[in-house]
């Protein structure tokens, strides 16, 4: 499988190439997207937009170890921007890209722990 949205080489630094650590840590990433994508609509819905700004803080970490340097960036922005409540008609936008960006990392780091 092409890796589009994963960044092997980056998950083999992190984890030594250790493939007990990869499989630990490709759960607890698989777990915590779907996780912050639900508190995500949630608070893009009560228009917090205080603790959406937070909340993409801590997701632009979970996907950095990933690899997925553009998703982080998006993240970076958004963070910013949902923290001083500035662009808000973007913040949708915003949260469907990292629901599909995971969404394709999830497949891909399941192909990668499921065929190393």
């Amino acid at each position: 499988m092409d890796y589009k949205f994963i960044n092997t080489e980056y998950l083999d630094s992190v984890s030594g190439g250790d493939h007990e650590i990869i499989n630990e840590i490709v759960s607890m990433f698989m777990e915590q997207v779907v996780e912050m994508y639900n508190e995500m609509r949630t608070l893009l819905a009560d228009k917090n937009y205080s603790s959406l700004g937070m909340l993409a803080h801590k997701a632009k970490s979970s996907v950095a170890i990933m690899g997925m340097n553009d998703l982080a960036e998006m993240l970076k922005t958004f963070e910013l921007e949902a923290r001083e409540g500035k662009n808000s008609e973007l913040y949708e936008s915003y949260v469907s890209r990292f629901s599909d960006d995971t969404e394709a990392a999830v497949k891909e780091l399941d192909d990668l722990v499921n065929n190393r």
